[in-house]
């Protein structure tokens, strides 16, 4: 099992605290759905730094990113377990891309982009 270097409880936002379907996929090393990959490390807390600089209005906890474009699935504080596609760098108000009611309603989503991005 690969352990990912995610956010710790001081590091996230207050009130913060990864889903459960997201750690079960962690748990299961399902981190590389291309063209979907899960973000961990310093490119996580970089990613994490960037969007809170650019779309300061909403508190986005990234957790995927796209290798293809510049698409991050993330969480915003306050919106329950929806997930939002943001088009990072777009201009604010324009960023958002899609909206998921669940991590898994994502999933099932980049499971699609895989099966697109692999034929």
């Amino acid at each position: 099992m690969k352990t990912l270097d995610l956010l710790t409880e001081k590091e996230g936002p207050q009130g913060f605290c990864y889903p459960r379907q997201f750690k079960r996929v962690v748990e299961l090393g399902l981190s590389d759905l291309e063209p979907w990959y899960l973000l961990e490390g310093r490119l996580l807390r970089d990613t994490m730094a960037g969007l809170a600089e650019r779309y300061p209005q909403r508190k986005l906890v990234p957790f995927a990113r796209r290798q293809d474009n510049d698409d991050v699935a993330c969480w915003q504080v306050g919106k329950d377990d929806a997930v939002f596609v943001i088009h990072d760098f777009a201009s604010p108000g324009w960023e958002q891309r899609a909206q998921f009611a669940s991590f898994y309603d994502w999933l099932r989503r980049a499971v699609e982009d895989f099966i697109e991005f692999d034929s």
